[in-house]
């Protein structure tokens, strides 16, 4: 049995595996951050504190077991918020000490890559990943549970990102991303015309910073003085048809161009209903499978973590997990300059 650890941003999760079989995923979401339209780190910090404990008890008793049952652990140590992520790792060192068990430091955005996996066992390699969230937004080619490269990152917003910030300049409150798709199934995609950064660049790079930008035009020309409740429908539906253009081309060609057994989107975006629609249609044209988990493996969670960390014990090197000198990174896996990609 192994006892996962999520707190990379502001949702606590702790998940429990038999191999990689999820027993139980809890998560919990940290609710305090609308009020503000964003995450704040000391309260995101506060709230894991306030909640780990609880979520632990809660994970353990759905999978029926007591930590004496539990023979590893995993934690999330980059990327994210540095203190929250110090909330999760030092609490998993805790139990490591305590019950002396290993415990697997995981990259985030790992659990994220292969969530597909998780989702789907038939899913094969190689396969093409976009990790799309308020945070990230990212292309990866991933060949084996050991070896990935970046095809490609935005470059300054991620999607979520636009997302958010769209339907805070609309007054639709936090987190956007929800309230966007929910209004756009309402509109009309083609009712305004917003851009579409990078879509014909042969790189595999985003960009989303321009979105806000060309809303905020959009508004102050049409509707300096507020936007009219009937309009919000298609300026949403307009919006997300751009960003979810953009998403399914690039990813599109890039399973294309490496010959790419399947398409994975993974990411608290991952769950938008246009960008699941529209990348399904795309993939079964090209005759690629295509998978996106579920909401509870989408957003974070720590079944992705646990995932990650089972395949880490089964390809060996158990001793070094029982070293606890692994530091937590804020940082996000980015290509290298000159475009070359980072691999595992």
């Amino acid at each position: 049995m192994l006892v996962a650890i999520e707190s990379s941003c502001d949702e606590t999760s702790v998940a429990v595996l038999n191999g990689t079989d999820v027993l139980s995923n809890i998560i919990s979401s940290q609710l305090i951050h609308s009020k503000w339209g964003g995450v704040i780190p000391e309260l995101a910090s506060r709230a894991h504190i306030e909640s780990i404990t609880h979520v632990l008890n809660a994970a353990l008793d759905e999978a029926g077991i007591g930590m004496g049952n539990v023979h590893a652990l995993a934690c999330t140590t980059a990327p994210g918020l540095a203190g929250a992520l110090l909330v999760g790792t030092n609490f998993a060192k805790g139990l490591s000490l305590k019950y002396n068990i290993p415990c697997v430091p995981v990259n985030h955005i790992e659990g994220h890559l292969y969530s597909g996996f998780l989702e789907d066992d038939t899913l094969q390699f190689p396969a093409v990943t976009l990790v799309v969230s308020g945070g990230h937004t990212s292309l990866f080619f991933v060949e084996s549970y050991s070896s990935y490269a970046i095809l490609g990152s935005t470059r300054d917003d991620a999607a979520g990102e636009a997302f958010d910030k769209t339907a805070k300049m609309l007054g639709l409150g936090y987190p956007g991303g929800p309230l966007i798709d929910a209004l756009a199934r309402q509109g009309n995609p083609s009712a305004i015309e917003f851009p579409r950064p990078l879509l014909h660049s042969q790189s595999f790079e985003f960009s989303f910073s321009g979105m806000k930008t060309s809303v905020r035009h959009y508004l102050q020309t049409h509707h300096p003085d507020g936007v009219p409740h009937n309009m919000l429908p298609d300026i949403c539906a307009s919006l997300q048809a751009a960003i979810v253009d953009v998403l399914v081309q690039k990813t599109i060609r890039a399973a294309t161009e490496y010959a790419a057994s399947g398409i994975v989107i993974a990411g608290g975006v991952s769950a938008n209903s246009a960008l699941r629609q529209e990348m399904a249609i795309a993939a079964r044209k090209k005759n690629i499978h295509f998978v996106a988990p579920r909401a509870s493996y989408s957003l974070d969670n720590a079944a992705m973590i646990g995932f990650v960390a089972q395949k880490k014990l089964q390809a060996g090197d158990s001793p070094s997990f029982r070293r606890l000198d692994f530091e937590v990174n804020s940082k996000a896996l980015r290509m290298h300059k000159h475009g070359s990609a980072a691999r595992t």
